[in-house]
């Protein structure tokens, strides 16, 4: 039996393991949300109060020197962005809530979005509190117990045959029948996705007063990626930063697009074969056959003379259970994959004392 066919019998158990605290979020947020939420409201009235939510809420994650970690690889002065913090646990929070704000401002009483867990978490919390209803689309194979939470928050979920990408041409298409807004990747909401995801750069920026040397990012889709390149060429542009950093990507061995264009020194991002990636509990954030967001990705890395590295399950498993031994926080092995694009560029060629930022895009629960 081949790959695919495996994974279209075989159930997978995904260990997207991060974690939120939702109801104490929902109780906090609640005067907001009976606000937000209130189809009889005001739509100014409703953005504003939505608004409200975002600000208290998303982003403004926490960045430390990891000093243990230094000690650990030779490497100074490098500093931990920390995704986790976000309401749901992940980065994909900045998204979701940009984009519940923007169906909400355009009056969409629908959003759609295609996920194997967190996205879809984070998009279901993000609607239910802007009062709208979310429908979600998850390939058939996958079983996760983050399926409950977009259920406790209001989803509906609709099972569909094959894969991920599968999924999203098949939210995409009910999202154009239906006149539902369409939140998942690769479409018109491309700029809007980056935008969210840049904000990373500016945190990153105002805790440094300047740009690091490099920006280590795990990537799957490569839109995380691409956000934070994205908003540090803002910051350049204005001004505000003396220079670009290095972008670093870090992903599952031989099983993303974008690490594997950029270490065969392809000028595009190219598809894998589906049959030769094979899933685990730890890999599964990470590999994709196709990166929609691929070339966008590819291209920061190139502009700003950065790299992309592999990394095995062991080394992912290691460095996460090293960053909640030394350092404190508790982070999905797939999280770790920047950093050690990171630490594997210094062993072969060591990098310039500076400052190096890595962020760590999960939590574990």
């Amino acid at each position: 039996m081949s790959a695919e066919n495996n994974r279209l019998t075989q159930p997978f158990e995904l260990m997207d393991g991060a974690s939120g605290a939702l109801q104490q979020i929902q109780r906090d947020v609640n005067p907001q949300r009976k606000i937000s939420a209130d189809l009889s409201r005001s739509i100014e009235e409703r953005l504003e109060a939505y608004e409200d939510i975002i600000d208290s809420e998303v982003g403004d994650t926490a960045f430390i020197r990891a000093r243990n970690i230094e000690r650990e690889t030779g490497l100074r002065q490098i500093f931990l962005k920390f995704e986790g913090g976000n309401p749901t646990g992940t980065q994909k929070d900045r998204v979701a809530f940009a984009q519940a704000m923007d169906a909400l401002r355009r009056g969409f009483d629908t959003i759609t979005v295609a996920t194997c867990g967190n996205f879809g978490v984070a998009q279901a919390l993000a609607a239910s509190l802007a009062g709208i209803r979310c429908v979600i689309f998850i390939p058939g194979n996958y079983h996760t117990r983050r399926i409950g939470e977009m259920e406790a928050l209001g989803a509906q979920i609709v099972r569909v045959e094959g894969d991920y990408e599968g999924a999203v041409k098949s939210s995409s298409r009910r999202a154009e029948q239906e006149e539902w807004y369409d939140a998942n990747p690769g479409g018109g909401n491309t700029t809007l996705q980056l935008g969210a995801y840049g904000g990373i750069s500016y945190e990153v920026y105002d805790e440094l007063g300047d740009a690091p040397a490099a920006v280590a990012v795990p990537v799957s889709n490569g839109t995380t990626f691409a956000g934070v390149w994205k908003g540090f060429a803002s910051l350049h542009r204005r001004g505000k930063t003396s220079r670009m950093p290095r972008m670093v990507a870090g992903s599952s061995f031989k099983k993303n697009p974008i690490v594997q264009a950029a270490l065969k020194n392809r000028p595009t991002c190219e598809d894998l074969v589906p049959e030769k990636i094979r899933e685990t509990r730890v890999n599964e954030p990470l590999i994709n056959w196709h990166a929609i967001d691929g070339n966008i990705a590819l291209r920061a890395l190139r502009e700003t003379d950065g790299w992309a590295g592999d990394a095995s399950d062991k080394n992912m498993r290691q460095y996460s259970r090293l960053i909640r031994e030394r350092e404190g926080l508790d982070v999905l092995p797939a999280s770790t994959a920047g950093l050690i694009a990171l630490v594997e560029r210094h062993k072969i060629n060591p990098l310039p004392n500076d400052r190096y930022v890595v962020v760590l895009t999960g939590r574990k629960s």
